[in-house]
């Protein structure tokens, strides 16, 4: 008799894309690469407005985006101290 295989939701990758931001992003939105300085965007971004804020090393900027094909709202976050900055999405 083999034993049970279970499958432990801890173990799932968390840069995967859940169901429901597939079913929410549109092709092009989806492969963005999140959380991750100098990653290209996509041509049907529109830039929004950007604003200042404070870091422990000094200001940084974010600029705002919606994309025109599925109107995702993204922000970037060009930090150049911080590797893990980039595209994060603020949702619809």
């Amino acid at each position: 008799m083999q034993p049970a295989i279970q499958s432990h939701p801890m173990t799932q990758d968390p840069t995967q894309n859940t169901e429901s931001d597939a079913l929410a992003l549109c092709e092009s939105c989806a492969g963005i690469q999140r959380n991750w300085r100098r990653a290209p965007g996509h041509a049907e971004l529109v830039q929004g407005l950007n604003r200042k804020e404070p870091r422990a090393h000094g200001q940084v900027t974010i600029t705002r985006y919606r994309c025109e094909r599925c109107g995702t709202a993204w922000e970037y976050e060009n930090n150049k101290v911080n590797l893990h900055a980039g595209w994060s999405v603020l949702g619809r």
